[in-house]
């Protein structure tokens, strides 16, 4: 046999080996992402019901619309006399709420959960009162 040959196959065998225990597990951590969402699309959750009263919206399809064609959420709360405040509570309690579980799996530090909570209504306050225009 080829001496080229044998050490060739010798150490891909050798690698194979030692790499084959490397790539079972990932090198690579990923960094957990914020799962935060303003207006929730799924229509099996209760608070849904809630940010529809709040907004005095008669179908989700009619909000929908209305965030599409870049209406801020305190606009559609202004045009349908929905009460405002009420809007950003529900927000805040949904992300203070998400907070909580988050900081409760350990997915987030306390240090960091205290930092996220202390924005967290000028956050939303924020957010709610953007127009976002789609291109």
């Amino acid at each position: 046999m080829n001496m080229k040959r044998v050490m060739f196959v010798g150490t891909m065998i050798v690698t194979m080996s030692f790499a084959g225990t490397a790539w079972s597990k990932s090198a690579i951590s990923p960094i957990p992402l914020t799962e935060w969402s303003i207006v929730s699309i799924n229509t099996k959750d209760e608070s849904k019901d809630e940010l529809m009263n709040a907004l005095n919206q008669s179908s989700e399809e009619n909000l929908y619309q209305d965030l599409y064609a870049g209406k801020s959420l305190q606009t559609i709360a202004e045009e349908n006399d929905g009460d405002f405040s009420q809007v950003v509570a529900l927000q805040v309690n949904q992300l203070s709420q998400q907070l909580d579980d988050r900081l409760a799996s350990g997915s987030i530090s306390e240090e960091q959960y205290m930092a996220q909570l202390a924005e967290l209504e000028e956050l939303v306050l924020e957010s709610a009162t953007t127009s976002y225009e789609w291109a």
